[in-house]
């Protein structure tokens, strides 16, 4: 019998991506620092990218735009360009794609190759990681890091924790150097671990990555149920998996895009939203958005979720919660009387900075249960038009009237795609 060949899986960062897009486009910014953050022209929002020159003079990503101006002075300021991005992520694809047909998105700038199937054509995995380095780099303008080895998440620990801190970009990190080189990493480190849960390990007496990969499985599950309950069961598993570099999971192009199991949208506000009124205006417009989407995709739903977040971003605060309706539905007055009807059962009634929506319970809208009340085709239909309207002449081509009052949001965002600008 032939014994199964080990695979061989990048993670390609792409370094300070929406950054480096725009040193690429602007050389006179070359040797200055830059960060793409939200709204320049206002001093506001956070910094959303920062070029290695920033980063060394203390600028970091997610912090206030007004502080990052404090550390930096002589800081270059640009607005997002969000379809600028998608585009240069999408052609970086295509590079990827000329080496393997086995490329799985991760997020806008990170995403997961199985080369396996092209050592034979390219090189071995150090040339073909430099080959791509330098294709990506030839035509964008984005320098690249590439991690590798045989499980997807030790290739996104390789990137994360080596190969950005290298000068030539690339790292190995082999399974049988897990011990050896993974272990000894604090567990703040290790991929999926934040603050709170580092918080929870250093109570445990777990230090490093090392700590719980070495640990028997029950007993990790065991102490962890100590500090979180009996239902950690699953997360235990994953982190004492993660530890030790275990993950069968095959890199699989589409991942994103497949099995959707709901359909949401947030929208973090520009001021605080205190009044029961403007609230309403936000859950209508988020509703609208949603349910336009789900018609997009092709979706109904039963489940209809909504929540926000506290004004206070140093404390934060918030809820989330769902309500499940009789009848599947892609109506926006319909998941709008049930958001509103959820959001204000919860809200306490303290202001808002951050408001959501989702659509769950998902099945194809052309399978739908006919109700005996209500004109629901006759809705359905006008909604297909206006659809039709926005998707030719765009977003702000028809608005409801209430987007227009001072809470609306929906005619700024029309400029905008995820939050930012185009």
């Amino acid at each position: 019998m032939q014994e199964k060949r080990e695979r061989t899986i990048f993670l390609v960062d792409c370094q300070s991506f929406y950054a480096s897009v725009e040193k690429a486009a602007h050389p006179e910014y070359k040797d200055r620092p830059v960060a793409v953050a939200g709204d320049p022209e206002r001093r506001s929002g956070i910094i959303l990218a920062a070029c290695p020159i920033a980063k060394a003079r203390g600028v970091t990503t997610a912090e206030r735009l007004g502080e990052a101006i404090g550390k930096c002075p002589e800081l270059v300021i640009v607005r997002p360009r969000m379809q600028t991005y998608i585009v240069v992520s999408l052609l970086i694809t295509e590079i990827f794609e000329t080496f393997t047909d086995l490329v799985e998105p991760y997020s806008i700038d990170e995403q997961f190759l199985d080369v396996t199937g092209s050592l034979a054509y390219f090189g071995n995995k150090e040339e073909i990681a430099r080959q791509i380095q330098n294709k990506i780099f030839m035509n964008t303008g984005v320098w690249a890091r590439v991690g590798i080895s045989s499980t997807k998440i030790l290739a996104k620990t390789a990137t994360d924790n080596f190969a950005k801190k290298n000068g030539t970009g690339i790292f190995t990190l082999a399974k049988t150097d897990v011990e050896s080189v993974l272990w000894p990493l604090a567990v703040d480190r290790m991929f999926g671990v934040g603050s709170r849960m580092t918080n929870h390990f250093k109570r445990m007496g777990l230090h490093t990555i090392g700590d719980i990969g070495r640990m028997h499985l029950g007993d990790f599950k065991r102490l962890l149920a100590t500090r979180m309950g009996r239902n950690s069961d699953i997360h235990a598993e994953l982190l004492w998996q993660t530890a030790r570099g275990d993950d069968p999971s095959p890199v699989s192009p589409g991942t994103l895009y497949d099995a959707q199991k709901a359909v949401g949208h947030q929208m973090t506000l520009p001021r605080d939203y205190g009044a029961k009124e403007e609230i309403e205006v936000i859950l209508l417009e988020l509703a609208e958005e949603v349910c336009r989407r789900s018609r997009t995709k092709g979706y109904m739903g039963r489940v209809v979720s909504a929540g926000a977040q506290g004004a206070d971003f140093d404390r934060p605060t918030g809820f989330f919660r769902q309500t499940t309706l009789p009848d599947s539905t892609d109506i926006t007055a319909e998941v709008y009387e049930a958001a509103k009807t959820v959001f204000f059962k919860h809200w306490n009634g303290q202001p808002v900075r951050k408001i959501g929506v989702t659509l769950s319970g998902l099945s194809p809208a052309d399978q739908y249960q006919l109700t005996l009340f209500g004109d629901r085709e006759r809705q359905r239909e006008m909604a297909r038009v206006t659809d039709g309207i926005k998707d030719r002449f765009g977003g702000g081509a028809i608005l409801r009237a209430s987007s227009l009052l001072s809470a609306g949001q929906a005619l700024e965002r029309t400029a905008k795609i995820g939050g930012h600008y185009k």
